[in-house]
């Protein structure tokens, strides 16, 4: 299954690994149909590691998933934070607690693996996703567009 992020520097879409991560992928998906990412910002911005986004609060600190607060990882020893553009949750720094922030890698990424669940990869938009990177940011890497 495929999804499409739209964002105002164009367009990604990734494959979602729905077999591999069945409960990340739901929850993505469900948060998706529902809208509830409609207009937030991709709010941390590291050049050379990661883009994150999916906080309704705009600020790093909010959002929820769909099963109501935080939900388990979901690591699959095959899916690994291997190359640019891999799709992962972003988590409270602890196990178990994905709720709505994603981010997407901007290269290979290995200390993440085991942390934070891998549910996709772009198979479209590294073109965009260049752009998402070179953008400048300010404090704390918050895009300053």
């Amino acid at each position: 299954m495929s999804v499409t992020i739209k964002t105002n520097l164009g367009d990604l879409k990734a494959e979602l690994y729905c077999q591999q991560a069945p409960k990340t992928c739901k929850n993505f998906l469900a948060l998706c149909a529902s809208d509830y990412y409609n207009g937030t910002l991709f709010h941390r911005n590291i050049k050379g590691f990661a883009i994150q986004g999916g906080d309704p609060s705009g600020t790093g600190k909010g959002g929820e998933s769909i099963y109501g607060g935080f939900f388990e990882d979901e690591f699959v020893s095959t899916l690994k934070h291997d190359r640019r553009g891999v799709l992962s949750m972003a988590n409270q720094g602890k196990p178990n607690t994905n709720g709505s922030q994603f981010f997407i890698t901007y290269s290979r990424q290995p200390h993440l693996n085991g942390v934070y669940t891998v549910f996709g990869r772009l198979i479209d938009g590294m073109d965009t996703l260049d752009k998402m990177e070179r953008e400048p940011v300010g404090r704390k890497n918050r895009p300053e567009n």
